[in-house]
């Protein structure tokens, strides 16, 4: 009975400590509440971010190779040495090499004018020139219609209506004179157009990647000038200014 009431007395302290621990667990845990749902009302912002969802989550683009790399630029440059060749071995042929088509008609129609020019002057040269030596030759003046000197006399005219022989041949040498000078002179013209195409080839060529500006311009506008140490003498001026 000894040993049972010693094994009780050891026991009673366990047995008060175990009931003060479950006691404090009761006091110290926390009462669990049901937790109402919650409701989230989105705002803008978020509407925003809901919103883009759909396009952050898109696949990125496709970048292709044709897209990446940069067309190649035309770097083509007329050579001005071989343009002016082109031009003269072919007439406008050095416009046609640095790509000026528009100045074609203006190359060809100076050139055939000129050459119009020459070959009527010619003409007319040769006309009277041999006019001029028929009438020189003949002792008596021919009654044939169809004598160079004859051809020649204006309508409604005859040859002692227009001062007789030596009248006539004074007429005649004069006109000769005038159609060959004119003829020389259509003849310089061609060579002065036909340089001025070597010329503007050359030029062309040159210049063939000049970059003009859009915003090159030349301003115009009067203004009056004041001299500060001159109080009442004003002058009127032409103000130039110009934007490169």
């Amino acid at each position: 009975m000894k040993r049972i009431a010693i094994i009780i007395v050891l026991l009673l302290p366990a047995l008060f400590v175990v009931s003060q621990t479950d006691s404090i667990r009761q006091v110290v845990a926390p009462t669990r509440q049901p937790v109402a749902p919650m409701t989230i009302r989105p705002t803008d912002a978020n509407a925003a971010v809901i919103g883009d969802t759909t396009r952050l989550s898109a696949p990125p683009p496709t970048v292709s190779v044709s897209d990446s790399v940069p067309a190649e630029v035309n770097t083509w440059k007329p050579d001005p040495l071989r343009a002016v060749w082109m031009g003269v071995i072919i007439p406008g042929y050095g416009q046609i090499y640095n790509r000026s088509y528009w100045k074609l008609p203006i190359v060809y129609g100076g050139l055939m004018g000129c050459a119009y020019a020459i070959s009527w002057t010619n003409t007319r040269y040769n006309n009277y020139k041999q006019a001029y030596r028929d009438i020189v030759n003949d002792n008596e003046l021919s009654t044939d219609p169809t004598r160079s000197y004859n051809l020649l006399i204006p309508e409604g005219y005859t040859i002692e209506r227009l001062g007789g022989k030596s009248q006539y041949t004074t007429i005649l040498q004069n006109q000769q004179n005038n159609y060959r000078r004119n003829r020389d002179i259509s003849i310089v013209a061609t060579v002065v157009v036909y340089a001025l195409t070597l010329i503007d080839a050359y030029v062309d060529a040159q210049l063939y990647d000049f970059d003009i500006s859009e915003e090159l311009s030349l301003d115009v506008a009067p203004q009056i000038y004041h001299d500060p140490l001159r109080q009442n003498q004003r002058s009127t001026e032409l103000n130039f200014a110009l934007r490169f």
